[in-house]
């Protein structure tokens, strides 16, 4: 768009603020990773109530659903595309909504006892959700940060699948990574093995190279699609 005298008009110089939904974004991605790390060894176990395990499955659901969109809507980033405040703001209202029935339901469940630390984090994370939807509203700086007219993006199949690839890709090296190196600390400092303390210790690092892995693996495999040269739209 240009001005009546030919010259494009000034762009209004961003805050920085339309980046806090992306930081938002990753860290939400990562909440989901270790959720469901958490969650697994629930898995298959026996003697719960039917109802916790709703719950807990339910909330298995939400985390995988929230990475993969995720991961998406990190490609709408890396693509500058102006769809992404539209996109996030509905995965973030989604999000929010899953909270409140997550807690609904939890409410009819007499298995579960809210903590006060736990209501905390809750209405922190809708306070952010909805501070980040307030950060992309229409006619916000958002539209002239995410916005790249001159080129169309890599389809959303192209996306998925690189992010998949690269997580699954991402959590093995990081597996391994994380349990060799877990392995090397324990025999340097010379951890005690007793009840296999060394063990769990090179196990804990494993994990957490796994997780590490899984988001930087797709958030990497998600980037590089998108960096490729994109085709000129017509």
């Amino acid at each position: 768009m240009t001005s009546s005298n030919g010259q494009a008009p000034a762009r209004r110089p961003d805050s920085g603020l339309s980046f806090v939904p992306v930081g938002w974004l990753i860290f939400a991605m990562a909440w989901s990773v270790y959720g469901l790390i958490s969650a697994w060894p629930v898995v298959g176990a026996s003697g719960l109530p039917d109802r916790v395990f709703y719950l807990i499955y339910g909330g298995l659901v939400v985390d995988i659903v929230t990475i993969l969109w995720g991961l998406y809507l990190l490609g709408l980033v890396f693509g500058r595309s102006v769809r992404f405040p539209r996109h996030f703001t509905i995965w973030q209202i989604a999000i929010i909504v899953g909270l409140l029935v997550s807690h609904a339901y939890a409410l009819t469940v007499p298995e579960f006892v809210f903590s006060g630390q736990a209501l905390v984090i809750t209405g922190a994370e809708i306070a952010i959700g909805v501070l980040c939807i307030y950060l992309l509203r229409r006619g916000s700086e958002a539209q002239v940060v995410y916005a790249s007219p001159e080129a169309e993006s890599p389809s959303v199949v192209v996306s998925v699948i690189a992010a998949l690839l690269g997580i699954i890709l991402g959590a093995v090296i990081g597996a391994v990574g994380g349990f060799f190196a877990g392995s090397v600390i324990a025999e340097a400092t010379d951890m005690s093995c007793f009840e296999g303390a060394c063990g769990y210790f090179a196990v804990f690092i494993g994990l957490a190279g796994l997780v590490i892995g899984a988001i930087g693996g797709g958030i990497f495999a998600v980037w590089r699609v998108h960096r490729r040269k994109r085709k000129p739209v017509a």
